[in-house]
């Protein structure tokens, strides 16, 4: 009989809920950006970007960063941006949340939600700068109101976020 000493029978495999419940559900946040709401300025909030968010802030130890990538070209795929600019940025905000992780030694819930705003507001402008052709002359006030309700919105998705990863992890 062979036996392999490359694996370990006895290590428990984890279950597909504890790596698809992440995953699936920031696919499933960005494809709320599909919703048909008419509108002549984005108001439907970020949700892929704020899950994405949450679920680092909750699990920093889930995410490398450059999980973001592979997240990010679904984002682009799904939200019709130009490919590359959320691969980009999301990969950029992972980078800047693990040096947050190494500067700050404790964080609060109010220091997350700070955290999240100023990575929700840079990923959005910089997506809207990237996508702006060079001739048009598009305010930037026109991302406002998303901005507004994705600030607002945190909050409930981290909880969500929470919610998820005690089912996640619960046997």
């Amino acid at each position: 009989m062979i036996v392999r000493r490359d694996t370990n029978p006895y290590a428990e495999k984890p279950p597909l809920r504890t790596i698809a419940v992440p995953v699936g559900s920031i696919l499933l946040g960005s494809t709320m950006g599909l919703v048909p709401i008419i509108a002549t300025e984005p108001i439907v909030p970020p949700f892929g970007l704020m899950l994405l968010l949450a679920w680092r802030l909750l699990r920093p130890e889930l995410w490398a960063a450059w999980a973001a990538l592979p997240l990010g070209l679904a984002d682009d795929l799904i939200s019709g941006h130009y490919l590359g600019t959320s691969m980009m940025l999301w990969t950029v905000a992972l980078l800047v949340l693990d040096w947050v992780d190494h500067v700050l030694v404790w964080r609060d819930w109010w220091m997350e939600w700070l955290i999240a705003a100023i990575a929700i507001t840079a990923i959005d402008v910089g997506a809207w700068a990237l996508s702006q052709p060079l001739a048009s002359h598009t305010p930037l006030s026109t991302l406002m109101p998303q901005l507004v309700g994705a600030i607002l919105l945190f909050p409930a998705v981290l909880r969500l976020t929470a919610s998820l990863d005690r089912w996640r992890l619960k046997r």
